[in-house]
């Protein structure tokens, strides 16, 4: 499906999200109200897909096509502009889908349906849950992610002190909704079965849901050292 997408807002983002839609074959409109960066744009994107102009003006977003647009996303680095862009599709111009970022983590609470925002990018949001992921998750590396998000395919060498080192799958309980696909053992794939024994720098594959990644970490991870006692 070809999406008609307009974009407020012509920095990083704007320009990084315009290129990835192109070459995905959407149609995108970038609205830039700073003069200067016009000539910039033009070359990352096409002249065809920049328009000089406020975000804010209802007659720029006509101009624009956003009586036609799909999506709009406004990426300024202003809070205020972006709200009053959102406000705008939705409520003025009935655009089905509206998406903001948000600059400020303060203002999030503005950032609402009632303010005509479908979808609130706030970057403080998005990275603490992948940094407590991370942290939680060790070594452990994502290859692929699926069924829109609720699976993964991850891997993890197994750690010398990790609790299923030197034990079979059979014997280890592995977390729910999770299945050991695969064992690469000194370059070589192995097939685990029940019997199969779990050896210190094994690279396990798995395909797991995403609440249990942190649980089978744990289980393949260097084991927490006893606390002793003072």
């Amino acid at each position: 499906m070809v999406l008609n997408v307009i974009i407020v807002g012509g920095g990083k983002e704007g320009t990084y999200l315009a290129s990835l839609l192109l070459s995905r074959g959407h149609r995108v409109k970038v609205i830039e109200v700073r003069r200067e960066e016009i000539p910039r744009l033009q070359q990352a994107l096409s002249p065809a897909a920049v328009l000089p102009g406020s975000g804010t003006d209802p007659g720029v977003l006509e101009s624009a096509g956003i009586r036609q647009a799909d999506v709009v996303a406004a990426v300024t680095g202003a809070d205020e502009v972006n709200l009053v862009v959102t406000s705008l599709a939705r409520f003025e111009f009935q655009v089905p889908r509206t998406i903001a970022r948000v600059n400020n983590p303060r203002n999030v609470w503005m950032f609402t349906a009632e303010m005509g925002v479908d979808v609130a990018l706030n970057q403080a949001d998005l990275m603490a849950p992948i940094i407590a992921e991370e942290m939680s998750l060790g070594e452990m590396m994502t290859l692929l992610t699926l069924g829109k998000g609720h699976y993964t395919l991850v891997e993890e060498k197994v750690h010398p002190t990790a609790v299923a080192a030197g034990k079979a799958i059979r014997d280890l309980k592995l977390p729910e909704e999770c299945v050991l696909v695969g064992v690469i053992r000194e370059g070589e794939l192995l097939i685990p079965h029940g019997n199969t024994v779990l050896q210190p720098d094994d690279m396990v594959i798995a395909l797991v849901n995403v609440s249990r990644m942190a649980s089978l970490a744990a289980m393949l991870g260097a084991r927490a050292a006893p606390v002793k006692e003072p």
